[in-house]
C-alpha cells in the first residue's frame, strides 16, 4: 500500500494546524457557523444529531495494522470505544467532542492517515473493489489508478467547491464490486487488443433521484486518464446547478444535457485545454504508482498435505465448514485465501466494529495477512492474504472475536445506515429494523437454501444505505412525524446495474420482518431450481411479490 513520504507527512501536519486554529476561533465566536461550516465538512466533521460525527477516509479501503490500532485507540479515548465502517470503505466515529476532534487529527497525521476530504462539496474518497490484486476474475489491480486520482484529487483547487460532492471508483474485475455505474465517475479496467483501458462511466448515483452512469468513453488509454476526469469535472464545475442542492450533482447535468451533448461539451474541453498536458500520465508514473502495490512474498511451493487437512477439519467442524463456504473466497495463489469477516451478528449495528476487535483484527493482520487489512462497501473487513494451512485457526480466533459470522452475501449481511439513532437528516431509524430481521431470520439454513440476497436500509432518502441497489431495499419515510418503511426490489449494484423497483405503499416498523418474510416465500414458490432472489425478480416482475404483500386488490 501507498506510504506517506516526507512531503505528505509535512502537509498533513500543517493541515492539523490550520484547523485546529480554525475550530478554535470558531469556539472563541470569532467565526459564525455558515464559515466554519465549510472548514468543518472538508475535513471529516458533520453535526449530527447526538454529537458530531467524524469520517475518517480510508483509501480504496486498505489499512495497515498499525493505522487500525491507531483507530482502536482514538475510539477509545475520544468516543465510545466502537467505530462503523461506511459504504465508502471509510470509518466514522459517532461521538467524538468538537474540541477533541483536532486531538484526534493529530494522531491519524502520525500513522499516514487523515479525514480530508471525506465530505463536503469536493471529490471524496475513491473507492475500488475489496479484492483488488488479489481477485481471481483480476483484469488488472486497480489500486495504482486509485492511488493517482486521490492524489491529483486532494486539495485540488480548482474542485474544492463544486455544486456538490462528487464519488469516483475504479473496478478492475471482471465482476464489478465497486458498484461503478452508480458514481459521479465509474472506472472499469478491461482489455483492448491485449492493451489496458478505462471505460468511463458518468452520472450515476443514488439519492433522490438515482440513476445508472452512462459510459462517457469506451476505452480510454490510462496515460489520459486524469486529463479526462479533469475535463469531466471542468464541464460540471461550469455547469452543475447550484441554485438547488437537491439538483446539483452532476447526474443531473447529465440527464439535463443527454449523454451526448455531455460528452461533447467533454471532448472539446479535454481535447482543446487538457489532452497530453501536465497531467498526462507516463509509463513511469503509473510504475511509480503500481510499486506500492506489489504482491507479498508468498509460499509458492506446493503444499502437498493441505487440500486434505482443510478438508478433514471440514468435515469434523461442521461451523468452520459454513464460515468456509460462505466467508472465505477464491486467491489467485492456489496457497492462499481471501477470508471476510462479517461485522453483521445479530444484535449489532451493522457495520459497527469496536476498540477490542480492532486491535484483534490488527494482531491477525499481523500474524496472517502479512499486516493489511481492507474494508469494504458491504460494511465488512477483508483479510486478503491467508495461507490455507492457517485457516482452522483464524476461523477459531475469529469466531471467539464474533468475527466469524458465516453469512457472507446472505440475507443478514445487509447494509445499513446509522439511520435517526444518529444522523441528523434522518426520516427513521434503520438499525432497529435491522436487528428484527436479524432476530427473525437467524436459522443459517433458511438462509443458505435461500442464497445470495443483497439487503439494503436506508433511513432518508439520501441512500447511505443503498436501498435503490438492494435486491430488496428498505427505505425509512416520514409521515406527519411517524416513521414508516418503504419497500423496494430488483436492485443490483454489479455490472447489470439496476434501480428497485417500489413495492407499494409503506409498512410501519414492526411489519418489516412479516414483509420480508412473504417476499422470501413468495420467491421460494417462484424460482426454478437453484435460481437466485435477484434473477427471479429480474424474470417474473415485482408483481407477485406484490400480489403476496398487498393482496389482489393492492396489485
Amino acid at each position: 500500500m501507498y506510504r506517506y513520504n516526507e512531503h505528505d507527512q509535512q502537509t498533513l501536519i500543517e493541515r492539523v494546524a490550520q484547523f485546529r486554529d480554525q475550530t478554535q476561533r470558531y469556539l472563541d465566536g470569532k467565526l459564525a457557523d455558515n464559515e466554519f461550516l465549510p472548514l468543518r465538512l472538508q475535513n471529516g466533521l458533520y453535526i449530527q444529531r447526538q454529537a458530531p460525527m467524524l469520517r475518517i477516509n480510508i483509501p480504496y479501503g486498505m489499512l495497515n495494522s498499525t493505522q487500525l490500532r491507531r483507530l482502536a485507540a482514538i475510539s477509545r479515548r475520544y468516543d465510545k470505544g466502537y467505530g462503523h465502517i461506511s459504504t465508502r470503505q471509510n470509518i466514522q466515529l459517532n461521538w467524538p467532542t468538537l474540541e477533541s476532534v483536532p486531538d484526534i487529527l493529530a494522531e491519524l497525521a502520525e500513522v499516514d492517515m487523515h479525514a480530508i476530504q471525506s465530505s463536503g462539496s469536493c471529490i471524496r474518497n475513491i473507492t475500488s473493489d475489496q479484492f483488488a490484486g488479489v481477485a481471481q476474475d483480476e483484469v488488472a489491480d486497480p489500486r495504482p489508478l486509485c492511488e493517482l486520482i486521490r492524489q491529483w484529487s486532494t486539495f485540488h483547487p480548482e474542485f474544492a467547491f463544486l455544486p456538490r460532492k462528487f464519488k469516483i471508483a475504479v473496478n478492475g474485475s471482471h465482476a464489478d464490486r465497486a458498484a461503478v455505474q452508480f458514481h459521479d465517475i465509474g472506472i472499469e479496467l478491461i482489455e483492448v487488443d491485449d492493451a489496458l483501458a478505462c471505460r468511463i462511466f458518468v452520472g450515476g448515483g443514488l439519492g433522490r433521484t438515482p440513476m445508472v452512469g452512462e459510459v462517457i468513453h469506451e476505452a480510454l488509454p490510462p496515460k489520459h486518464l486524469l486529463t479526462y476526469l479533469e475535463a469531466i469535472l471542468r464541464v460540471y464545475n461550469q455547469h452543475g446547478r447550484r441554485d438547488n442542492k437537491y439538483k446539483a450533482r452532476i447526474k443531473i447535468l447529465v440527464k439535463a444535457m443527454g449523454i451526448e451533448a455531455f460528452r461533447a461539451q467533454v471532448e472539446h474541453e479535454w481535447l482543446h485545454f487538457l489532452k497530453d498536458g501536465p497531467s498526462t500520465l507516463t509509463d513511469k508514473d503509473i510504475a511509480w504508482a503500481s510499486s506500492f502495490f506489489t504482491e507479498p512474498v508468498y509460499q509458492t511451493a506446493p503444499v502437498a498435505e493441505l487440500a486434505q487437512t482443510l478438508a478433514d477439519q471440514r468435515d469434523q467442524h461442521l461451523a468452520f465448514d459454513r464460515w468456509m463456504e460462505r466467508n472465505v473466497q477464491q486467491h489467485k495463489q492456489p496457497n492462499y485465501a481471501v477470508v471476510n469477516l462479517s461485522l453483521k451478528p445479530a444484535g449489532v449495528a451493522p457495520g459497527d466494529v469496536t476498540a477490542n476487535q480492532m486491535e484483534a483484527i490488527a494482531d491477525m493482520a499481523d500474524r496472517y495477512s502479512f499486516g493489511e487489512i481492507r474494508t469494504t462497501h458491504q460494511q465488512n473487513m477483508v483479510l486478503a492474504d491467508v495461507h490455507r494451512s492457517d485457516l482452522f485457526e483464524l476461523w477459531g480466533e475469529l469466531k471467539a472475536r464474533g468475527l466469524a459470522t458465516p453469512n457472507i452475501g446472505y440475507l443478514t449481511d445487509m447494509i445499513c445506515c446509522p439511520g435517526g439513532d444518529y444522523c441528523s437528516l434522518a426520516n427513521a431509524k434503520s438499525i432497529p429494523v435491522a436487528e428484527a430481521i436479524q432476530q427473525r431470520f437467524d436459522d443459517l439454513d433458511y438462509l443458505y437454501d435461500l442464497g445470495t440476497i443483497d439487503l439494503n436500509i436506508s433511513g432518508c432518502m439520501n441512500a447511505c444505505g443503498h436501498h435503490h441497489i438492494g435486491h430488496i431495499g428498505i427505505l425509512g419515510v416520514d409521515k406527519k412525524g411517524e416513521e414508516f418503511f418503504q419497500v423496494c426490489l430488483g436492485g443490483d449494484s454489479g455490472s447489470d446495474g439496476r434501480i428497485a423497483k417500489i413495492l407499494g405503499p409503506s409498512f410501519k416498523a414492526e411489519e418489516i420482518p412479516a414483509v420480508i418474510d412473504q417476499l422470501l416465500e413468495c420467491y421460494v414458490g417462484l424460482r426454478y431450481d437453484d435460481e437466485l432472489f435477484i434473477d427471479t425478480v429480474k424474470r417474473v416482475g415485482i408483481e407477485p411479490f406484490k400480489e403476496k404483500v398487498y393482496g389482489k386488490k393492492a396489485a
